[in-house]
């Protein structure tokens, strides 16, 4: 119980901040957390069927948690943590190009 207040919580936090800010760096933190409160729904759903993610051939009757929502995980870490040097660097080019990170005053970009 107490992992999905959490859940929501994080998700609320970033979710609040993708949508209510209007610096470009906040949004990215904004989704990073978002993508961080589903990794940790993920690992925690997973976990409460308990055990371990490794079979112990000396205890085969232990209950086994399977293994590959934990890698995928790992997988979509990897991908977030790419996606975020992505839009930095997309950010850090845009502050070079306008001076500034603030949507509303980049909405003139396009003449």
């Amino acid at each position: 119980m107490i992992y999905s207040l959490c859940f929501v919580a994080l998700f609320m936090i970033g979710l609040y901040s993708i949508l209510a800010q209007r610096d470009l760096i906040k949004m990215v933190i904004g989704l990073n957390l978002v993508e961080g409160a589903v990794f940790f729904w993920t690992i925690t759903m997973v976990r409460e069927a308990g055990g371990v993610p490794i079979v112990d051939l000396a205890f085969p009757e232990l209950p086994m948690v399977d293994p590959i929502p934990q890698a995928l995980t790992l997988t979509a870490i990897v991908i977030s943590a790419s996606t975020t040097a992505l839009l930095l660097t997309i950010i850090v080019e845009l502050n070079r190009m306008a001076r500034t990170i603030e949507i509303d005053s980049l909405k003139g970009l396009r003449e």
